[in-house]
């Protein structure tokens, strides 16, 4: 799944090429690479003091270049192993291929980085926090080794903030028309003929569409959905353009007057932009989160596990929320006082809203196949 990052302009002390030592008696190194923009630079200050250790932080673009490096590593580790089982025969963790000890990974990846043994399990009883998060995130990184869903399963991974699918609109064009978007039904009004644009990606598309008739975003098999076609067809009527990328642009120049845009896109836009709202549809919507995940063949060192739980620590995680405008999964709601008006709507977690909505999880390849066929026959 493609989701872009935009930079964020707080005033976080900037990550690229941050190290912070503190002592020549270190008690070890943590090198993390992250998302660019998704910790702030003053949290891994508050995490440094005091430490006798090195933290070295690494900025990335993109999540797929996160996910590269991971594939990246195995590779390269996988080829020495092999190169010094022939040359030694004994060979220490120290000359392994040198990796990050924790990745920003999107949490759409997780089923398939735990299948091609890309990540390693973490110990959750080393982190403190871990049984204050509620059920519902620590189901998400709790997986069997074939990377589905298992309660019985193995902790791959901890999430440390995430967001959701919105509709985000031009305020000024709904007062006209005496109306504001609440629902994905909403798309398909006959005054917007035209003026949409939707993301270019199978399952967000026909998942909202899904979302409309009662189904989940997960739903296996599209067949079963009588009407579905019939109201892709209708909403592809509607839509002026499919994009990922751009279609916060033509919403703010009034070439269109609704977009639906990821969260985190959404929310560097509508301070700039007073004429932008934006909702999170109340008959649900698709959840992203960003999560921590250890490379393969790392050894998991206490830094690592202080650094997963301080991220989850309930004023940390707060701060987090705040600076990176996102949600967390530690906490419940950021106080309102706290939240800027034009961004309550999204960070004012509603449960209601929350229960009803899908993490976006793998489909099988046959269903996969089916959702980029429809998408792809609609288009056309």
């Amino acid at each position: 799944m493609e989701r872009r990052s935009f930079l964020l302009n707080t005033s976080a002390l900037a990550l690229s090429q941050l190290m912070l030592g503190c002592s020549n008696n270190n008690q070890g190194t943590l090198n993390v690479q992250l998302l660019k923009g998704s910790i702030p630079g003053q949290v891994v200050s508050q995490f440094s003091r005091g430490l006798k250790a090195q933290l070295k932080f690494a900025p990335v673009e993109q999540l797929q270049d996160l996910f590269e490096k991971l594939k990246e590593w195995q590779k390269k580790t996988n080829t020495q192993e092999a190169e010094w089982r022939i040359s030694v025969p004994f060979m220490t963790s120290n000359q392994k291929s040198a990796t990050s000890d924790l990745v920003t990974m999107g949490d759409f990846w997780l089923t398939q980085a735990i299948q091609e043994k890309l990540i390693k399990p973490l110990e959750e009883s080393k982190i403190k926090q871990w049984s204050a998060l509620p059920k519902r995130w620590q189901n998400l990184v709790t997986r069997n080794d074939k990377g589905q869903i298992d309660p019985k399963g193995k902790v791959w991974a901890i999430p440390y903030r995430w967001g959701t699918t919105v509709i985000v609109y031009r305020r000024d064009k709904f007062q006209e028309l005496g109306w504001t978007p609440s629902d994905w039904s909403d798309l398909w009004r006959n005054e917007l003929l035209g003026r949409i644009s939707v993301l270019e990606q199978p399952r967000e598309a026909i998942g909202l569409v899904l979302k409309k008739l009662g189904q989940s975003y997960n739903l296996e098999n599209l067949d079963k959905v009588p009407n579905l076609e019939k109201e892709l067809v209708s909403l592809d009527r509607q839509v002026k353009f499919y994009s990922s990328t751009k279609y916060l642009e033509p919403l703010i120049v009034g070439d269109t007057w609704l977009a639906v845009g990821w969260s985190n896109d959404v929310v560097q836009t509508l301070g700039r932009y007073p004429q932008l709202s934006v909702v999170v549809p109340k008959s649900g919507t698709a959840i992203w989160a960003d999560l921590w995940v250890s490379p393969a063949g790392k050894e998991n060192e206490d830094l690592l596990y202080n650094w997963l739980d301080f991220c989850l620590t309930p004023q940390i995680a707060q701060e987090i929320s705040l600076l990176t405008k996102t949600n967390s999964p530690a906490i419940a709601n950021l106080p309102k006082s706290d939240i800027q008006e034009s961004l309550r709507k999204l960070l004012q977690m509603n449960v209601e809203v929350f229960d009803k909505s899908d993490f976006l999880l793998p489909l099988s390849p046959t269903a996969t196949a089916r959702y980029q066929s429809l998408f792809a026959s609609i288009q056309g």
